[in-house]
Order: structure tokens, then sequence, then C-alpha cells
């Protein structure tokens, strides 16, 4: 496997993983700092907002070879490890997004065809107390009380494993919110469900401007 350069390694294994309310882990500085610079400057010019995937999106430089490590076996076995999952052989889903809306952000636990989901952030700063900051919930009506919250700031992990009861949101943020989203899947199938129902979407965002 491939070494990684840009992910920095010491900083993924590090990050503790919690039980409760379900499994997830906070991991923070996981980008290499002599790479930051030039993530930031290659990181997609997207003007639509929402999540786009990456065959939606031109990549370059060293943010596409961070989405390269990011979709790798050689990561996808460090993450695994620390959940105690086999990730290596479940299709990933890369998704984009760097422009929120306020509808965003409500509260969910991610679909059953997803195994695992990956946030990393990519904002120098974040000015709001509380839009835009991810929260682990315990229901999934109410933002409030929460496990953690989650600092969208450059090099900021979070991943959780999907469950019935893995509740997540954050309040409306409407503006630039930069951040990848890696999701580990059952199956090829629901891998080309999703980029399908993605691209349709994002179709329908250009004609109706939503």
């Amino acid at each position: 496997m491939s070494a990684l350069s840009i992910l920095d390694v010491s900083a993924v294994r590090a990050a503790p993983v919690a039980r409760e309310p379900y499994p997830y882990t906070l991991g923070t500085n996981v980008l290499n700092p002599d790479a930051i610079d030039a993530i930031r400057r290659d990181f997609p010019d997207i003007a639509k907002p929402g999540y786009l995937t990456v065959d939606e999106v031109a990549l370059k430089g060293r943010f596409k070879a961070l989405i390269d490590e990011l979709e790798s076996d050689a990561f996808s076995e460090i993450l695994g490890e620390k959940f105690g999952i086999d990730l290596v052989s479940c299709p990933r889903l890369t998704t984009i997004m760097r422009k929120s809306q306020l509808k965003y952000g409500s509260i969910h636990t991610d679909g059953p065809s997803k195994v695992l989901t990956l946030l990393v952030y990519m904002n120098d700063a974040w000015d709001a107390p509380a839009a835009g900051r991810l929260r682990v919930l315990y229901d999934g009506r109410n933002y409030a009380p929460f496990a953690v919250e989650v600092p969208p700031t450059m090099g900021t992990m979070f991943a959780f494993l999907r469950a019935d009861n893995s509740w997540h949101g954050h309040e409306p943020f409407e503006g630039e919110r930069r951040v990848v989203q890696v999701a580990w899947l059952k199956d090829a199938t629901e891998l080309e469900r999703k980029r399908k129902r993605n691209r349709t979407a994002q179709f329908l965002k250009g004609i109706f401007g939503r």
C-alpha cells in the first residue's frame, strides 16, 4: 500500500474512539502542516451549494492528492482498525462542499447503505458560536444536549459508524463551509445509486436554484 504523506497518520491514529451514544472519533490536525497552504490554494472553486461527487468537480494539485489518500486502501485500513471493522472491501463515495445553505444540517442518522462516514474540514477559522458546528446528538429532535460539538476548522476529522441512533446535525448556517466527506458503503450498487441521485439533485438545483 502507498504511503500517506498529506494525512498525518499519527494524528489519525491518536484520535480516541468514543462509544456513546454511538461509535465516533474526533481528531485534530490530521493534515500535515506543510500541505495546508497548497490544499487551501487547490480547493475546488465550486459555485453550487451542497455536496458534489468528485467526478463532478475539477480536482487538481495537492487537493487531488489528498482525495487520493482519503480514498486509498491504506487509509481505509487505518480507519477500519480504529473501529474494528473491515473498510478496505467497502466501496467509497467522496463528496465535496464549499457553500452551505440554511436548509442544511437537519438532524439525521445517515442511510443504512452506509457503513462509516468521515468528514474532514478545511476552514481557516470559524467564528459562528453554534451555526455550522456538527453535533453528536442523542435523538432525532433536539440539538441539545449533545455529546460533542465538532469545530469545522482546518484539519479537523470526524468519523462515525452508521447506526439507527447515529443522530447528528448542525444549526443552520449560510456561507462558505469547506468540507470533504467520504462514505464507506455496503456494496457497489449503492455507490452507483448514490452517485446518480447526487447528479440528479445538482441538476435540479441548477434549474430551480435551490
